[in-house]
């Protein structure tokens, strides 16, 4: 485990805690999402603040593990157990509900990606080339936020949207469009983003906020530990719905394009990355990474929302979901081959633990052969 921490856990990032007020939500009249947040009992969790132990949380990382449905690790001397209940009592949430992970989408009735994600665009019949989160109407805009932000944090490209950061938005928006309404058991969902934290080289060291407080209520000795203050920058605020080309006109939050969003001049507006990534330290500010273009001239059926979605031809629905499978199965592919790679480092760690045993009882039976025959001279 040493190793582990000196080589490996050391080194990896902590993803920055976000958070968001729900008192900030109720003041900006978005009661839509302040509702539908509040339903999935999510309001706890998202408005969690307290000092964090960057150095106790790589410690925490470096031991976790799985045990049935509890996460097992061991800091400064104490066993930690997080079990269901202790989960309950930091954030009031419950295993229970629905859960989702990349496997079982198909769980979600009624789900499908690229026309979910055109029904949250201002401009519905957009050309579409990626799942970005420019161009998507304000309560979509800040549900991807707060997904891909706090609640399943990225490392980086908090820009294109995975299938499972659409369902989950898809999920929290169902009652609110009026079709039936999908609970999510996010302990299954944070578990899950945990352990691929763990796996997957990629992925920064999720929920330090969440980890410190785990850290407190098993009576982890934090003095004397280096902590780090939580600033207000950190959260949701004005700033970053600016940031997102929204603006306040009679105290309501409305695209700067218009109201129902889209330029009217039509013109590709595009912003960088890494403009976006540099301004990770100091607030949530999302840019654009692309506006959708153009009008498909295609027929439109009726959404989940009432809006009126762009229907694909049977080409379209042929090569989305090619495109869709072969996604999936590149990213299996590539968790399949950490796993197996991970599995090769635990069996050498296994297999110097058994030569380093094997020596040393090789060791004692030589000081006792050692013993019997000058013992038997003396």
């Amino acid at each position: 485990m040493i190793e582990k921490y000196r080589f490996e856990t050391s080194r990896k990032v902590i993803n920055n805690p976000k958070g968001v007020s729900f008192g900030w939500l109720k003041s900006q009249k978005l009661d839509d999402v302040r509702r539908l947040l509040k339903e999935q009992l999510l309001k706890r969790f998202l408005e969690m603040k307290r000092n964090i132990y960057q150095d106790l949380i790589r410690v925490f990382y470096t031991n976790l593990k799985f045990e049935g449905n509890n996460l097992v690790s061991h800091v400064k001397g104490v066993d930690t157990e997080i079990t269901h209940e202790v989960w309950a009592a930091m954030t009031g949430l419950k295993y229970a509900r629905l859960r989702i992970n990349k496997g079982n989408i198909s769980v979600v009735e009624d789900f499908n990606k690229i026309q979910y994600y055109k029904s949250c665009l201002k401009i519905p019949h957009a050309q579409v080339r990626t799942c970005s989160v420019g161009g998507l109407k304000l309560n979509e805009r800040l549900l991807a936020l707060i997904v891909t932000w706090i609640l399943t944090p990225k490392g980086s490209n908090h820009f294109v949207l995975t299938e499972e950061d659409l369902v989950y938005i898809y999920c929290i928006m169902s009652k609110h469009a009026k079709i039936y309404e999908v609970k999510i058991n996010w302990i299954h969902i944070m578990k899950e983003h945990m352990q691929k934290s763990m796996r997957l080289s990629d992925y920064h060291y999720p929920y330090a906020i969440l980890i410190s407080k785990f850290l407190n209520y098993f009576e982890v000795n934090l003095e004397d530990e280096t902590s780090d203050l939580v600033k207000s920058t950190h959260e949701v605020n004005n700033g970053s719905l600016s940031n997102m080309d929204f603006t306040k006109i009679n105290g309501r939050w409305v695209s700067k394009d218009g109201e129902h969003g889209g330029s009217s001049s039509g013109v590709h507006v595009e912003h960088h990355e890494e403009d976006q990534e540099a301004a990770e330290g100091t607030d949530m500010n999302v840019q654009d990474e692309e506006q959708p273009v153009a009008d498909l001239g295609v027929g439109t059926t009726v959404g989940h929302h009432g809006n009126r979605i762009p229907s694909m031809s049977s080409f379209e629905s042929f090569m989305v979901n090619r495109l869709d499978i072969f996604a999936e199965n590149q990213r299996n592919l590539h968790d399949l081959c950490v796993t197996n790679f991970q599995n090769f480092d635990n069996r050498f760690q296994s297999m110097d633990t058994r030569f380093q045993t094997l020596d040393e009882l090789i060791e004692v039976v030589q000081n006792q052969l050692f013993e019997l025959q000058y013992g038997k001279e003396d």
